[in-house]
């Protein structure tokens, strides 16, 4: 193919990213992502992935693009912005509900559903000029964010995520690996943080070091990803999050609400999700116990679109009594009712948290209950046994 006909097609490729409302598009070659597949080993080897498997699992895959096609010659990356959480934008802080779980921005919307449009109506382009191609998006055979990179779309900063002068960090990213050889963009050469060090100052749980190295064991949107426990020690830093945290975002000066395109701004408000026949909540703003009270069916059918490990619903229902033991009204019969609904639960890893929310709550009563019950019954790695052996205090202050 020519030099002429490759910008013609890149062109018809920009022009579909754009009707599909993709807001920025940069291509790059197959070769191996070296020096990423150095960092995520060194980083394995050092334990601070936590047993995350995502790009972590097979570095020789996820940093060697050329094997996800047969014959592939480019990447072509996109980012997708998505709004920030409503009061970032309103300046007012934080915002924090009884009873209420709040959820990563990202999630507050079907960001990856609206990207991984654009992406297919790229690979379309493409297949319709006679190439082959495979969209990857959110997908563990590829690390994105370096792909990004590579491709002229920002930086990587020191809070792990790609930014953008022009984007901030507020986006979602994927490729299209494709046959076709495209001119591919120049990497920004650029370390944009320089000396800001606020991402680091403001993670709860300090998971992030000097040079913007993530600890997995200790940051908040993998924890409620992990199976198992939740770690006793993060608990009361997860704060009302039930899914993702934003913080590292929100400080950068390069999410500064006003330098955030009004297109983004305005474009993705969050979506109503149902919970239960004739119910709907707003999927940044969750009531606890509402999601308390699903079946499972129920709950998959609400947020299986969120990675819950091993598609188990314990595991949210897990995150949601950590929340409520954070931000739930003692005072409230329907918290109270959900507290012996969760203490009475088949499920080791729901019980032994609603041990631990009801005592955060100051209803020490609910758990004698529960013992005279028989709650340690089966009760199989001991999950139960241990919260009950745990020192909570009740506590000290309301969110």
């Amino acid at each position: 193919m020519s030099a002429e006909r490759d910008r013609a097609l890149l062109g018809k490729i920009r022009q579909a990213a754009s009707d599909s409302g993709l807001d920025a598009l940069g291509v790059t070659d197959v070769a191996p992502f070296g020096d990423e597949r150095r960092a995520i080993v060194e980083r394995k080897a050092a334990g601070l992935h936590a047993g995350m498997w995502f790009t972590y699992g097979r570095p020789e895959r996820s940093t060697t693009p050329a094997a996800i096609l047969p014959g592939a010659r480019s990447i072509v990356t996109c980012a997708r912005a998505y709004s920030p959480p409503a009061e970032h934008i309103g300046g007012a802080g934080p915002v924090h509900r009884a009873n209420s779980a709040a959820v990563a921005a990202y999630v507050a919307t079907d960001a990856y559903g609206e990207l991984r449009a654009g992406l297919e109506a790229i690979s379309e382009v493409l297949r319709c000029h006679g190439f082959e191609s495979r969209v990857v998006s959110d997908d563990n055979r590829l690390v994105d964010r370096a792909a990004a990179a590579r491709a002229g779309l920002g930086w990587l900063g020191r809070n792990t995520m790609l930014l953008s002068r022009e984007l901030g960090s507020w986006t979602v990213l994927g490729s299209v690996v494709t046959t076709a050889a495209l001119p591919v963009a120049t990497e920004i050469q650029l370390d944009g943080c320089g000396t800001c060090h606020l991402c680091q100052s403001a993670c709860p749980t300090g998971a992030l070091d000097e040079s913007g190295v993530l600890d997995a064991n200790r940051c908040l949107a993998w924890l409620v990803q992990a199976p198992g426990a939740f770690p006793p020690e993060y608990r009361e830093a997860l704060g009302d999050r039930i899914y993702g945290c934003d913080d590292c975002q929100v400080v950068c000066p390069y999410n500064d609400p006003v330098s955030v395109p009004s297109r983004v701004r305005h474009r993705a408000q969050p979506q109503p999700v149902e919970l239960s026949r004739g119910r709907e909540m707003r999927s940044n703003s969750i009531d606890i116990a509402g999601l308390l009270r699903m079946t499972d069916d129920d709950l998959m059918a609400a947020f299986g679109h969120w990675y819950i490990p091993r598609r188990r619903p314990e595991y949210l229902r897990r995150n949601a009594l950590v929340v409520l033991g954070n931000v739930g009204d003692p005072a409230e019969p329907e918290i109270i009712d959900v507290l012996r609904q969760a203490l009475a639960s088949p499920s080791a890893v729901v019980a032994s948290h609603a041990v631990w929310a009801a005592r955060r709550l100051g209803r020490v009563d609910l758990v004698d209950e529960a013992e005279a019950a028989g709650i340690v019954a089966d009760d199989p790695d001991g999950l139960i046994a241990a919260e009950l052996a745990r020192s909570t205090g009740p506590r000290t202050s309301s969110h």
